[in-house]
């Protein structure tokens, strides 16, 4: 049995440059999709002093079964996943591995947008299917129109700089976001409801804002409008998405999460051709992994050996 302090990982595996930080720890992977028992059952035999998340949620019975426990370290920047009361409450700190995978989720939402603007997945079938539509298709012209960002933090401003590198008007709004760049126009978000041509979400998921998308904002927006979501699928009523897709009045949605995930076979944004969907794979990618990694460790690292000099 190790004598070292274990350390929990919500996942099959963690980049190895940051398990070369960690080797003072032993590593306990929860495989690819722990569950609540599982993750209980981790606890209780190995009494972690950390947990970083990669898959799944990590709630109070989970805390309580690690009395340990002293800090949960997100793989990435979306805590959501975390019970940060119960954490609280329990004086267990909730860290996150904020801007690491920033350029990976703002490529993904621009590949969105584009794809979304410019038919890209439509005419690629059409194309293998024989057919050529020059004729009849028309794309969209993205410079001179106007990008909605809600939320303006790492993800939000880095997609900002690409949308205005594209000619856009960039509006935003993020309460907690100071010294904005020139090109980005803070704006309340009844603004961005009534001025944007197309809407890109990079703000993490709350009570306040959960379902922020729905059937009367969606019916503020101009008809037409363009919906893109890298950030968290609880932020759009996809009920109201479906049915502003089918009426025209959103064009087309380029969505990279959702509200249940993984989507299951059956789910209605499936077979519908204005939906460009991809598996929430925004910030997975081979440089993302290790800033995440990396990331992850070095905040539970910190806390750690703070919390051993108290």
């Amino acid at each position: 049995m190790s004598t070292k302090p274990a350390l929990i990982i919500t996942g099959a595996d963690l980049a190895q440059q940051a398990l070369d930080l960690l080797t003072g720890y032993e590593i306990v992977y929860a495989g690819k999709a722990p569950t609540e028992e599982d993750m209980l059952a981790l606890c209780k035999q190995h009494d972690p002093v950390a947990i970083i998340v990669r898959y799944g949620k990590v709630g109070a019975a989970v805390m309580d079964a690690a009395p340990s426990l002293k800090v949960i370290s997100k793989h990435g920047s979306g805590t959501d996943t975390i019970d940060k009361v119960a954490a609280k409450a329990r004086d267990i700190e909730v860290v996150a591995a904020v801007g690491a995978n920033a350029a990976a989720v703002a490529e993904q939402a621009l590949a969105l947008l584009l794809a979304c603007a410019k038919s890209v997945v439509q005419l690629d079938a059409r194309m293998h299917a024989g057919h050529w539509d020059k004729a009849t298709h028309k794309s969209l012209e993205l410079g001179g129109r106007t990008v909605g960002l809600v939320g303006l933090g790492a993800i939000g401003l880095r997609f900002a700089k690409m949308a205005d590198a594209l000619g856009m008007r960039v509006i935003g709004f993020d309460p907690f976001a100071k010294h904005l760049p020139d090109y980005v126009h803070s704006v309340p978000l009844e603004t961005i409801w009534r001025e944007a041509d197309a809407i890109s979400l990079h703000c993490p998921l709350t009570d306040e804002n959960r379902g922020m998308l729905n059937a009367a904002t969606l019916a503020q927006c101009k008809p037409g409008v363009i919906v893109v979501n890298t950030a968290r699928g609880g932020l759009i009523d996809e009920t109201a998405l479906l049915d502003a897709v089918r009426s025209g009045q959103v064009m087309a949605a380029g969505l990279d999460s959702f509200a249940v995930e993984p989507m299951t076979a059956g789910h209605p944004f499936q077979g519908e051709p204005r939906f460009i969907l991809s598996p929430h794979i925004g910030g997975v990618t081979s440089d993302a992994y290790v800033n995440m990694g990396v990331g992850a460790a070095r905040n539970a690292l910190a806390v750690l050996h703070r919390t051993a000099t108290v």
